[in-house]
């Protein structure tokens, strides 16, 4: 997972931003709807990519959901918020090709960026974000998608549920029940006595 100040080479539009762009696309504005594609592509990509744990899976998925958005787009009703429209088709989705055959799952990227810090610390950032990934990748899918969407988009409860078809309440309680075996798992053993 990112932290959030990473957040920031996500290009994100404000909500008023966002509807006009997303009412422009509804009247058939193709610039307008790359506008959107431009500021969710990365979101929704880096989301279906932990959860699939497949580049090119992560890739189909999200071309399929914004195809999918494209096709719908009169069915999305302004004032709403289109990002978590957008991951609830891309939950669907998921959900979907996982009803096929064909679903190996891949290791997670080693080809992580650098920042150019000193030698000890890039290797032990690169060993915390592997185990940190490998930890989330051991989640339930379902407490996965959930923590996901909670911790690195920053949806509410609610809109959590909406995407993944729940309630607030079991959203929340996945949210809660990934955190806490993250927790577990990252928590360095005490030494044992002897």
């Amino acid at each position: 997972m990112r932290a959030a100040a990473d957040q920031a080479d996500t290009p994100s539009l404000p909500p008023a931003e966002e509807a006009r762009w997303v009412l422009a696309a509804q009247a058939g504005s193709r610039e307008a709807f790359g506008r959107l594609v431009e500021a969710y592509w990365p979101r929704l990509y880096r989301w279906l990519f932990q959860l699939a744990q497949n580049r090119h899976a992560a890739e189909d998925l999200a071309q399929d959901a914004f195809l999918r958005a494209w096709e719908n787009l009169n069915r999305f009703q302004p004032g709403t918020n289109f990002r978590a429209w957008l991951f609830r088709i891309a939950h669907n989705a998921l959900l979907n090709s996982r009803r096929g055959p064909g679903n190996r799952r891949a290791t997670l990227p080693t080809d992580l960026p650098d920042h150019e810090p000193r030698p000890e610390e890039t290797l032990l950032g690169r060993e915390m974000l592997q185990r940190l990934g490998h930890a989330v990748a051991a989640l339930p899918a379902d407490w996965r998608a959930a923590l996901l969407l909670r911790a690195e988009e920053g949806l509410s409860f609610r809109q959590i549920a909406s995407i993944t078809e729940t309630t607030e309440e079991t959203a929340r309680w996945r949210v809660y029940k990934a955190r806490q075996q993250l927790l577990a798992s990252l928590d360095p053993q005490p030494p044992e006595s002897s």
